[in-house]
């Protein structure tokens, strides 16, 4: 309830949704919320804050929730500027440290340098019954596939 109160000092009344279901809830029957005696803004909370993050807040904290920025919008607030321009600073001096390597090219394996599967059989390991019979002492249960 002191929540409630609280959310309702700082950011005004609850939507007309919210107070239905505050009022159709069984656990809150017969209980209102206080009427707060005057406001507390989020500028008079945070005064030191600056309008950036103020916009920010103000943009999460909107009653309703269809007026609420999405996660996409808040990502490209101002507020997070500083950020992006610091990420797109330190990925440009890692392409110029990343050209500053030398790159050598790729080495070519001969043919036959990998294993190669013999016989006819698709599966080679189980023709072999010694390496058959120890996987079924270790209770082995994985299909063959």
């Amino acid at each position: 309830m002191d929540q409630l109160y609280l959310i309702r000092k700082t950011l005004g009344d609850l939507i007309p949704r919210h107070q239905q279901v505050f009022s159709n809830n069984q656990f809150f029957s017969g209980v209102s919320i206080p009427e707060p005696l005057e406001m507390e803004t989020l500028e008079q909370k945070y005064p030191n804050l600056s309008h950036q993050a103020l916009s920010l807040m103000k943009g999460c904290l909107r009653m309703d929730p269809s007026e609420r920025l999405t996660c996409a919008q808040l990502l490209l607030h101002p507020y997070f500027d500083h950020l992006r321009e610091k990420s797109q600073s330190s990925s440009r001096e890692q392409d110029r440290s990343s050209n500053k390597r030398t790159r050598f090219p790729r080495k070519q394996l001969p043919p036959g340098y990998l294993p190669q599967l013999t016989g006819s059989s698709i599966f080679p390991a189980l023709d072999n019954k010694k390496y058959y019979n120890n996987l079924r002492r270790f209770n082995y249960h994985l299909p063959n596939i």
